[in-house]
């Protein structure tokens, strides 16, 4: 059994999907969201989304690092997570507008204060204002806070959009077709629109990151940030420490804590600009989110074999992380983006238009492999590791 699942997370979320199986699968059942009716107009020419996705267990370094150095700053990195989560995954099925927000904010009211509080909820609202500017509008509704503390030891932060928008412009990934190529967009670097380096981690994996990378002075000095039925041989096994620092790709020195919780990058202004202006020709889009590599396997509208053969070379959090799990390839492909966050599924001859307007925002993007005809498998090859799923 991997780590992973020895900590009570599933990168496939297997219990997940078996529970919801009977559910309605939307009228897309390929696209990334689960799409619906007009309910209100009743009008064939609009459909409803509305999503559900958070921060996750990031929450709990956030915690951990601002109780160690005092820095707030690190809330606004959460709120943006739980944004993040929920608009990226809008964008794969063409949504990037007029999108409501409701924020869940769930608290142990003994450990996190009012203040902290403030920074999420200042923090959110930041993050809409800067998406303003790129013409991405999303309106902030307010949500619930609850003060829950027999339920959750720290703090957990998610949230839900919700948009209606026309059946003519959604991207449900049921034109992926063999030939395609994949234009991978990277989740690592800095943006024009980033203020700092962003390490790519995004949000998912954060449990393994966590208790792999930091000592076990943390599961001492804050038992209230872990599960305590968890073995101590999984339970903070690494050797660092939130504040030392490690050499990124750039050559620059960053702090750990910091790299484990740059804020999710959002692709949605090049998106934006993608999906007014070439919307043709985006056969499908995927956010390597839960599943890491693997998740364009559940997207795809028929058996076909996925080759990626050149992913961006993962970044330095990720190698740190490989570095103090002992983890294989194999289940680090699977649990994280290892760098690569977005694929748009196209043409060979209009992936150069892509990659050039990504370029404009400083976003580093390439193609990373192409759809091939076949039973469905997926291969992915990064220098001498070859793996396949």
């Amino acid at each position: 059994m991997s780590l992973y699942n020895k900590r009570g997370v599933s990168a496939q979320k297997e219990e997940v999907h078996q529970a919801v199986a009977r559910l309605h699968q939307g009228l897309f059942p390929k696209a990334f969201c689960k799409i619906y009716p007009d309910f209100q107009g009743k009008d064939e020419n609009f459909v409803n989304v509305m999503h559900a996705d958070g921060a996750g267990t990031k929450s709990v370094l956030a915690y951990l690092y601002w109780k160690e150095t005092g820095d707030l700053s690190v809330w606004k990195g959460i709120a943006q997570d739980a944004v993040v989560m929920n608009l990226d995954d809008l964008l794969c099925v063409g949504i990037f507008d007029n999108i409501l927000f409701n924020s869940t904010i769930d608290r142990n009211k003994h450990l996190i204060p009012g203040e902290v509080l403030e920074a999420i909820i200042n923090g959110t609202q930041d993050v809409f204002n800067t998406l303003a500017t790129f013409g991405i509008h999303i309106h902030y509704l307010g949500g619930e806070t609850a003060d829950v503390g027999d339920v959750v030891r720290t703090i957990a932060v998610n949230g839900t959009m919700a948009s209606r928008w026309p059946v003519k412009k959604l991207i449900t990934n049921e034109r992926i077709q063999a030939g395609d190529v994949i234009v991978g967009l990277a989740g690592f670097g800095k943006t024009n629109y980033e203020t700092e380096y962003n390490s790519g981690i995004g949000s998912n994996g954060l449990t393994s990151a966590r208790h792999d990378v930091l000592s076990n002075y943390y599961g001492k000095a804050y038992p209230e940030s872990y599960n305590p039925v968890l073995d101590e041989t999984v339970a903070y096994i690494g050797k660092a420490r939130l504040t030392d620092t490690i050499t990124v790709e750039d050559g620059s020195q960053q702090v750990v804590g910091k790299l484990l919780l740059s804020p999710t990058r959002t692709f949605a202004p090049l998106m934006k600009v993608l999906l007014s202006n070439h919307f043709e020709d985006i056969h499908g889009l995927v956010h390597c989110s839960g599943g890491g590599q693997t998740k364009c396997m559940k997207y795809l509208p028929a058996p076909f074999t996925i080759i990626k053969d050149n992913l961006f070379e993962p970044p330095a959090v990720f190698k740190l992380i490989q570095q103090s799990s002992g983890s294989n390839h194999r289940e680090m492909y699977e649990v994280f983006n290892m760098g690569t966050r977005m694929e748009i599924y196209c043409s060979k001859e209009k992936a150069p238009v892509f990659i050039e307007e990504a370029d404009k925002l400083g976003i580093a993007a390439r193609i990373i492999g192409r759809v091939e005809a076949g039973e469905q498998k997926l291969f992915i090859q990064q220098g001498d590791v070859e793996i396949v799923y």
